[in-house]
């Protein structure tokens, strides 16, 4: 039927946009941009971009060469589920890295392949957010600073998002013994980045057993993104299913989140799972069969070869752990010790993030990313990220020196 002018002038109304997207801002790095658009950097200066963790390191040629010999399969629909290899090598390697026990992780209840995390995050709080909890508004925890996806996860299910203050008086952690029981029976879902985004810090044993023993007093689903996990200076970071296991290897109220985005530089892959509770996996399933992206085949096939092999991963480890070390050595006189628990990131007090950032682009032609727009104003009004900048060491050696020269040069001048 034709649509006509009345017609089409109904169909443009506001009613056609969730209001609830009025209440999300820009995403990062479109804030960024409006930051510095007015400025040129210098000229003759390379410009260096260390406001994206998106890693440069060479991607494992075993990726490659897995797609290739699948390529075959990219004119066939994949399944939801995954593929049993994939399932089982993911499942394999978590019981490979955090020493759990035979049979904790079940791979056709337990799991689930994901394209990448960010989807995921984001999906789970539509799965898990009902329409009031303990007779209110449902909660969704999170620390603050925080990834921002948590943030549109818990606006666009309708919950109140929760900012729970992640500063370096709480260890760069939620403090967990600040929730109270009122706001705890209201929660749903309680977001966890361990090692830490931005920070770095990561959770230990008896911090993750707390949070698994309060999400079950008071049912709430705690979902722990680990994808850092596997990009450490020195002590491997502890994993939330470690805790599990010690708590008798129960997994309800839980999911963890792991991705080959850092762990192997397979950003574009978009290639991650999901395990834990496996009632939460079968509604989520379902959800999915929905409203996600499926993997193919072929992607499917690299990302098993990826999860089954460790080597290529240390590799990337000691880049990462050689850059660190030149860090710490070059800005230690200025920040104190700047290497984190986990992840590629540097989280560095300067007073005021926005100013230095515009700063660093003008001067130094490096761009990196202001705290402030990875935190929120808390109780206090405060946005706990507004005195920082995070720049990501992503990069290969030579331009992470370049940078760290530029860096400390611009610092040099206050």
């Amino acid at each position: 039927m034709e649509v006509g002018p009345r017609m089409r002038s109904g169909l443009v109304g506001k009613g056609m946009i969730n209001p609830r997207l009025d209440l999300l801002t820009d995403f990062t790095f479109q804030r960024l941009a409006r930051l510095l658009e007015p400025i040129a950097p210098p000229a003759g200066e390379r410009p260096i971009d260390l406001s994206i963790g998106s890693p440069q390191h060479p991607v494992p040629a075993l990726l490659t060469e897995t797609l290739t010999a699948h390529a075959e399969a990219w004119n066939r629909y994949p399944p939801a589920a995954g593929t049993p290899a994939f399932r089982q090598a993911a499942a394999g390697w978590l019981g490979r890295r955090f020493d759990l026990p035979a049979g904790l992780i079940d791979p056709d209840r337990h799991l689930l392949p994901v394209a990448g995390t960010k989807e995921a995050l984001f999906l789970i709080a539509l799965v898990a957010v009902p329409e009031a909890k303990d007779g209110r508004r449902p909660a969704v925890l999170m620390p603050n600073p925080f990834y921002n996806v948590y943030l549109g996860a818990a606006v666009m299910a309708g919950a109140e998002p929760v900012l729970l203050p992640a500063t370096a008086a709480t260890g760069h952690l939620p403090d967990l013994a600040a929730l109270t029981p009122a706001l705890l029976r209201r929660s749903a879902v309680f977001y966890l980045c361990s090692p830490a985004n931005p920070q770095g810090a990561a959770a230990d044993l008896g911090y993750f057993r707390r949070a698994l023993e309060l999400a079950r007093a008071y049912d709430v689903l705690l979902v722990v993104d680990e994808c850092y996990s596997e990009i450490y200076p020195s002590e491997p970071p502890a994993g939330v299913l470690q805790a599990a296991a010690m708590a008798g290897g129960d997994l309800a109220n839980l999911l963890v989140f792991h991705s080959l985005s850092k762990r192997s530089s397979a950003a574009g892959l978009r290639s991650g799972f999901v395990a834990g509770d496996p009632r939460l996996i079968g509604a989520f399933a379902r959800l999915r069969g929905y409203a996600a992206a499926v993997q193919p085949l072929p992607v499917l096939a690299a990302a098993t070869a990826l999860w089954q092999d460790d080597a290529h991963v240390a590799v990337n480890r000691d880049l990462y752990t050689e850059k660190f070390r030149l860090a710490n050595a070059r800005l230690l006189p200025y920040f104190g010790p700047v290497c984190p628990d986990g992840g590629f990131f540097l989280w560095l007090d300067v007073g005021d993030g926005e100013a230095t950032a515009r700063r660093l682009w003008q001067e130094a032609g490096l761009k990196v990313l202001p705290g402030v727009y990875l935190g929120r104003p808390g109780a206090d009004g405060e946005n706990p990220g507004e005195r920082y900048i995070r720049l990501a060491l992503v990069h290969d050696l030579a331009t992470t020196v370049d940078a760290l020269d530029r860096l400390v040069a611009a610092i040099s001048r206050r």
